[in-house]
């Protein structure tokens, strides 16, 4: 018995599955589906950090340093980003993305200031309210109750063009700076970096490009004066006195030396102008640390060219040694500063067993020293300019009676730490927080992330070579497929 043909078509050949209802349902479910995934992968893309950077310039991608630094945070850290929508930075919101899933202490959200006007009184302190813009950030954290603000200017690095003489947007400073806040917010303790005022030192102003340098690397900056009632002077703290030209009192004397006496630390500029020989107290504090000034300017030799810039004999570039507080600047190569117009010390004799004083910096071997007295209208070197080479700067650590170790580094010339251009010029920032670190003998803390670079490179032969092979070599492969398939087939005929 035969049985029976079943002429059914399959399902998925049924006019009423391939016109009908269904086939549009089944449509709709896979694209409902497709939509769940890439929202679900969205989510844990942002989540995990899981996008690759492809930009040219890697603004997205985090360093190792900023790694470290969040792996180490022992507060919970919250960024507000102040954005309107529609007007967000894509780029600095997709590396707070990173951040957040770098570490499970940092969290953020996007806020608008219009809509959220409480965080103008919640993050208020003295003029800081000033620079709470949409555009800017918040890095706050609760437990230790500091909070950092940053402007869109903050994450623009700036260079100098020598050609037209402005300065000009070089880098983008997302990553160094975010993990800078991060870093300082989080902190059980910042350090001290107390400016002596009261005597004709260098002001607030005149220091604006160093305090600025120092509070963006996490240290606290305060001007005050010795008479100050609510002011006192701590172990741990760091004692700024910048080229003074009034001598300091007996009763200062006494107070600088019980801080120094239990390890308090002395950062100090000398100018090449200031009277310090008509100030014994200032004078006999600088001389308790083995440094020694000498009266008159340092001028580089012309036959030296590379100890000084430009035509300028008396914008020295120094020679950087190799000492504890500039070993990784000699060794990595950063280790150019400039001195315009400069003091030199000597260095004192080795008869003081609980002194130990090294010079950082110094001259060229053919500089030579110009009195102030003598003839200043030529920088020709005179029989009687006594010669180089010169300590400028100088570090020293002294065992004090109570068995503490004090510390102290004094330089020659104070543009090396207050002028914007000697900053962006040379390595100068860089040194300025070694020594600093040193002072306050703090481990060093690398911040030193790269700026991404702003700019996209211009075309070069080298960076069009890649892209010309693959114009030539793509249709060259298209014909050889071609031929390997067509030849055959002719023959074949």
């Amino acid at each position: 018995m035969k049985k029976k043909q079943d002429n059914r078509l399959p399902f998925w050949k049924n006019p009423r599955f391939r016109y009908g209802g269904v086939s549009t349902l089944i449509l709709c479910v896979l694209l409902l589906a497709l939509l769940a995934a890439n929202l679900v992968f969205g989510t844990l893309e942002r989540q995990n950090g899981w996008r690759v950077d492809y930009s040219f310039n890697g603004v997205t991608t985090q360093s190792d340093t900023t790694l470290q630094i969040l792996s180490q945070l022992e507060h919970p850290v919250h960024i507000y980003a102040l954005y309107s929508r529609g007007q967000e930075d894509a780029q600095l919101l997709e590396l707070l993305d990173r951040y957040a899933a770098a570490s499970p202490l940092v969290t953020w959200e996007q806020t608008d200031l219009t809509l959220n006007p409480g965080l103008l009184t919640r993050f208020r302190s003295g003029t800081s309210e000033d620079n709470i813009t949409n555009d800017s950030l918040i890095v706050s954290c609760e437990e230790t109750g500091r909070w950092k603000v940053l402007s869109y200017a903050d994450f623009l690095s700036l260079s100098l063009n020598y050609d037209e003489g402005v300065y000009e947007i070089a880098g983008l400073t997302y990553e160094s700076r975010i993990t800078s806040a991060i870093n300082y917010v989080a902190r059980e303790e910042i350090p001290r970096v107390l400016v002596l005022q009261g005597h004709g030192e260098l002001d607030e102003d005149s220091t604006a490009v160093l305090a600025e340098l120092l509070r963006g690397n996490n240290f606290e900056v305060t001007y005050f004066s010795l008479g100050d009632q609510d002011m006192t002077l701590e172990e741990n703290d760091l004692l700024a006195i910048l080229s003074p030209v009034r001598d300091l009192t007996d009763a200062e004397m006494e107070t600088i030396s019980a801080f120094t006496s239990k390890g308090g630390s002395l950062l100090l500029t000398c100018d090449y102008t200031d009277p310090v020989e008509r100030m014994p107290n200032y004078q006999a504090l600088l001389r308790s640390y083995g440094f020694l000034p000498r009266e008159g300017l340092v001028i580089a030799s012309a036959e030296e060219p590379d100890t000084y810039y430009s035509d300028m004999r008396i914008a020295l570039i120094p020679t950087m040694q190799s000492t504890d507080v500039t070993y990784d600047l000699v060794r990595d190569g950063a280790d150019t500063t400039l001195l315009v117009g400069s003091r030199a010390f000597e260095m004192p004799e080795e008869n003081d067993r609980n002194l130990d004083v090294s010079a950082v910096l110094t001259s060229g071997y053919k500089a030579y020293l110009r009195s102030l007295s003598g003839d200043l209208t030529t920088l020709e070197q005179q029989d009687e300019d006594a010669l180089g080479p010169f300590a400028l700067a100088l570090q020293a650590r002294r065992v004090t009676s109570e068995g503490y170790i004090s510390r102290a580094f004094v330089a020659g010339c104070s543009t090396l730490l207050t002028d914007s251009q000697v900053h962006a010029m040379t390595d100068s920032q860089e040194f300025i927080i070694r020594v600093v670190e040193f002072l306050l003998n703090t481990e060093p803390t690398d911040l030193g992330i790269m700026a991404k670079q702003a700019v996209r490179p211009q075309l070069s032969v080298r960076s069009v070579t890649l892209g010309s092979v693959l114009i030539v070599a793509l249709p060259l492969a298209v014909l050889a497929v071609a031929a390997a398939i067509l030849i055959p087939r002719r023959k074949k005929r």
